[in-house]
């Protein structure tokens, strides 16, 4: 999964010297949500007798509606909205410092919500560790420069987008987090495939909007064949999707929120090194990757506790 995701930000670096940000996206979303659509055909195929002899469980209209609603929320959160802002932001700035910000500012924000929405526990590691990792950012951010963030700045929107990206997906992990309670809560089976399916299918249909209001459906078309942008595509949509998003909404079984965001934090060392290997034009210093190294710390300030309890267990 870290493999895919980190190699991600770079692939999509290649593809958007060809086609824009939206339309890489789209591809993505369309081959992904055709892959999910065979997949899920042979698994309601091979299922079908086993479901045939099991009772049928009744959901009330209330609890449709918020399975939907949770679907459409998490398609706009963690693959339309995620997909359009990160890219842009890796188009600005290149792919290291929107991998960084986004891999190690994440467990953070997921840790800050789920407080408020899971009422866990507020100690005294996690507030030391929010403010050592408001410090980090700043230089995850601006690498010490804080003249990137004035409006004169071409490449602005890409260090806000940046910014904005771990909280759209820390949003889509909270909201996986209670479509599963959700599901738990009234007797469904929880099938992440068929979950993944329907955020693919609405994000796509949100994208696809997206290049239409945004006048990009000419570009779209015009590449959909190019073999760089083709390749592009069907890894994005195999590997970091298919693959790395069914590993991450399979986990939540398993594991807490927070606990979950911890395997993040190796990715954007991946892309730092991919970047390099490929030789992309990344503006990172050193002073962006210290101020990851102290993010870093600050997460793992944030869930010591918790880790040396579960050690002890």
């Amino acid at each position: 999964m870290i493999f895919f995701w980190g190699f991600s930000f770079v692939v999509v670096d290649i593809a958007i010297e060809f086609v824009t940000p939206l339309s890489i996206a789209l591809y993505r979303l369309i081959i992904s949500s055709i892959s999910l659509a065979l997949i899920t055909f042979y698994l309601n195929f091979r299922r079908k007798s086993q479901l045939n002899n099991q009772p049928k469980v009744k959901i009330k209209k209330a609890s449709i509606k918020r399975y939907w609603s949770f679907i459409i929320l998490a398609s706009t959160t963690g693959v339309a909205g995620y997909l359009f802002i990160i890219y842009t932001a890796v188009s600005y700035i290149g792919p290291s410092i929107p991998s960084f910000t986004d891999c190690l500012l994440s467990p953070i924000f997921i840790t800050f919500i789920s407080i408020i929405f899971f009422k866990e526990k507020i100690t005294r590691n996690k507030i030391i560790g929010f403010v050592i990792a408001s410090f980090g950012s700043y230089l995850l951010i601006t690498g010490g420069n804080i003249e990137i963030l004035i409006a004169q700045n071409p490449n602005l929107l890409g260090y806000l987008f940046a910014l904005l990206s771990p909280i759209f997906w820390s949003s889509y992990t909270i909201i996986i987090k209670k479509l599963k309670e959700l599901n738990m809560k009234e007797g469904k089976n929880d099938n992440d495939i068929i979950n993944l399916s329907y955020i693919s299918y609405f994000g796509c249909l949100e994208l696809f909007l997206l290049v239409i209001f945004r006048n990009e459906f000419t570009i779209f078309t015009s590449n959909i064949l190019n073999p760089i942008v083709l390749g592009s595509a069907i890894f994005l949509a195999l590997g970091p999707f298919i693959i790395g998003y069914y590993i991450w909404n399979f986990s939540f079984k398993k594991f807490e929120s927070s606990n979950v965001a911890s395997f993040l934090y190796i990715q954007p060392f991946l892309t730092l090194l991919f970047s390099l290997l490929f030789q992309r034009n990344d503006p990172i210093t050193f002073w962006n990757i210290f101020g990851g190294i102290i993010v870093l710390v600050a997460v793992f300030i944030i869930n010591f506790k918790q880790v040396k309890i579960k050690k002890e267990d």
